[in-house]
């Protein structure tokens, strides 16, 4: 907004102080018409005068003919505090939950009556007490258009008001949510006290199970509405995490599933809300590995269907040094007969020691397996009898299914 009322309309310059003198003793009339006119704008949107934001309207209303009446008079003086009056009814505005433009409307309908009631006294009274003589018709053109640019202007204020304080508490609601994912998903869990208190000023109620996804982008608050159902995100570390309450309810996840088409994600478990660490880590590392290619092609996975690759891959190298370890007898053979014995002890492992299943499954006749798990048993020898030494080879075929050594460096 222009700093004076001469900025808006230079022409007010020229005006004779007679014509200042006219519109002051105009004030009080001028604040009863344009007060009623206001009254009616408000009642129109449903709104009235006699609230705390009806009565800081009826204030801003006066102060801005006040200040129009007296900067006509005095057009270098400033208007600043009347364009801070404007700014924090818009503010106002966006707090009451009013329409950004319902203040606008109720300016141009004010600067109307206005003009219309300029236009109604332009000429004074003659007589011993009487207000000065009116405005000619050329400065009534100069008033109106220093009117309808000062309006233009307040609207203007409020309008920046309006947007700041819009941005303002959309910030504070990003960084409330944001509190509150974090203390779900902290290592040491908040007391009921301080969980109850983050869930309360987030506006959400606490429910007894959630699952935490995580998800790829920056975009959480457009992520959590897509979501729906009460969905939390915020952005922790390297990605977007949604806490999803009451994940059960029928038709949440398959939604949530929908929501997130396009965009890389892992869905972590259900848990008790007390658990919902558990989630946030299985998801978050669920979408470290899908990044580097471990979970399939689908962009949407759940850490369930994947349990077995999050428990092998959870530490980077562990699961490589487990297999060098376990498959060790494996090494030195040749790489042809090392593949073939490594898929028939597999095959063997996972259908529990039956020779003519595991001959079916690799399309061989049974005395080949037994031939070969005979050779296997002088490499393993009673490894293959302990029921732990057998989970260790399952999970060391599941991390190198035709038994060759790591030749990575690093594993």
């Amino acid at each position: 907004m222009s700093d004076a009322l001469l900025d808006i309309e230079p022409g007010l310059a020229g005006l004779a102080p007679s014509v200042g003198d006219h519109l002051r003793g105009l004030r009080g009339p001028l604040h009863g018409r344009i007060l009623a006119t206001v009254r009616a704008a408000m009642a129109a949107q449903g709104r009235s005068l006699t609230g705390g934001q009806g009565q800081g309207l009826a204030l801003g209303v006066q102060t801005a003919v006040d200040t129009f009446v007296d900067a006509v008079a005095d057009p270098a003086r400033e208007l600043t505090g009347t364009r801070e009056v404007f700014h924090a009814l818009g503010r106002t505005e966006y707090r009451e939950g009013h329409r950004v433009d319902a203040l606008r409307t109720v300016l141009t309908l004010g600067a109307r009556d206005i003009w219309a009631f300029l236009v109604e006294h332009a000429t004074g009274p003659a007589g011993p007490g009487a207000t000065p003589a009116g405005p000619a018709p050329a400065d009534l053109y100069v008033i109106a258009g220093a009117l309808f640019g000062y309006v233009d202007a307040l609207a203007g204020a409020a309008a920046e008001g309006f947007l700041a304080e819009q941005r303002d508490t959309a910030q504070d609601w990003a960084t409330t949510r944001r509190r509150l994912v974090t203390l779900l998903v902290q290592p040491d869990p908040p007391t009921g006290a301080v969980l109850h208190a983050a869930a309360d000023a987030a506006r959400w109620p606490l429910p007894a199970t959630v699952a935490v996804f995580s998800v790829e982008g920056t975009d959480a608050e457009h992520v959590a509405r897509g979501i729906g159902a009460g969905a939390l995100a915020a952005v922790v570390g390297d990605a977007i995490r949604v806490v999803l309450p009451d994940p059960g309810t029928p038709g949440r996840f398959d939604r949530a599933r929908q929501a997130l088409v396009g965009r890389r994600a892992a869905l972590g478990p259900t848990v008790q809300r007390q658990q919902a660490r558990l989630s946030y880590r299985l998801s978050r590392r669920a979408l470290t590995l899908h990044q580097q290619g471990a979970l399939g092609p689908d962009p949407v996975v759940s850490c369930d269907d994947h349990l077995l690759t999050l428990l092998t891959a959870w530490e980077p190298g562990l699961a490589g040094h487990l297999a060098g370890t376990v498959l060790a007898p494996l090494a030195g053979l040749r790489p042809t007969t090392r593949r073939t014995l490594a898929e028939t002890l597999h095959g063997w492992l996972r259908r529990q020691g039956q020779v003519v299943a595991v001959a079916e499954d690799l399309h061989t006749h049974p005395q080949t397996v037994r031939y070969r798990m005979r050779q296997l048993r002088g490499l393993f020898g009673p490894a293959l009898d302990d029921p732990d030494a057998r989970l260790l080879l399952t999970l060391a075929l599941h991390q190198r299914p035709t038994g060759e050594p790591d030749r990575s460096g690093d594993g």
